[in-house]
């Protein structure tokens, strides 16, 4: 039996865009979000109901393709499905589609369930899986790694403080906010002129409220940046991504 896929429309607004008009990448991650928890509402997986399990889902790594970022107003469909799963890991697919139905971007993510008391990842308990229909699998697919950060090569760094309004309600970082710190140790007219194909991240450690963390940055190729959050001398995120002309 396939799994349950859930899908819903949107309409790209004013804040969910840069200064080109075109989505975010950290919107883009906050939207595939949205669709999966909008998906455990309609499941009746409701966040007071995993919590009474004793762990919250957590995402260990992305791997994210896109042909196209839409702009503001435009009208896109976001659609989900937890496809598989073992005793540790779980598999979720997103895509986001434009109103004509073509594809504009396709992500696959790895999860995991965090145990409340100490905070280390826990087996998934049944009752959370078991709406999603998804397969029991030995082995998941695969996601591409991120390349390691050459420190040979000319780096820029720019540190941040956790706010209060970067917390979830997990207790850490947002994932999308790591977007936003990677991103912005690049220059704006790199920005404006390139758009992401590829991306490619894998979350380490946790960050927690008043963390100090440096964003790096550094150009592996003409078309790679190769990107490292670190609490310390610790690695909290690393990301691999791919860019061409806008």
């Amino acid at each position: 039996m396939a799994a349950n896929e859930f899908s819903e429309k949107h309409r790209v607004v004013y804040y969910e865009v840069d200064d080109t008009a075109h989505l975010t990448l950290a919107m883009l991650i906050n939207l595939f979000v949205l669709v999966s928890e909008d998906q455990n509402t309609a499941l009746n997986l409701t966040t007071d109901f995993i919590k009474s399990q004793g762990v919250g889902w957590v995402v260990t790594q992305y791997h994210i393709q896109i042909d196209r970022l839409p702009q503001t107003g435009d009208e896109v469909t976001v659609k989900t499905r937890a496809t598989s799963y073992n005793r540790y890991f779980a598999y979720r697919e997103y895509w986001l589609f434009d109103a004509a139905g073509q594809q504009l971007a396709y992500g696959e993510g790895i999860w995991v369930t965090m145990s409340y008391e100490n905070r280390k990842i826990a087996t998934i308990p049944d009752a959370i899986m078991a709406p999603y229909a998804s397969e029991q699998q030995t082995r998941l697919p695969r996601l591409p790694r991120p390349d390691r950060a050459d420190a040979t090569l000319t780096g820029v760094f720019k540190p941040y403080t956790v706010r209060y309004f970067d917390i979830d309600n997990n207790g850490h970082v947002n994932n999308a906010h790591y977007f936003e710190w990677m991103l912005d140790a690049l220059p704006a007219d790199f920005l404006r002129q390139q758009q992401p194909t590829d991306v490619k991240i894998r979350f380490e450690n946790e960050v927690q409220y008043g963390h100090q963390v440096i964003s790096e940055v550094r150009r592996s190729t003409a078309t790679t940046t190769q990107h490292t959050v670190k609490l310390g001398t610790t690695t909290a995120v690393e990301a691999t991504v791919t860019w061409e002309k806008a």
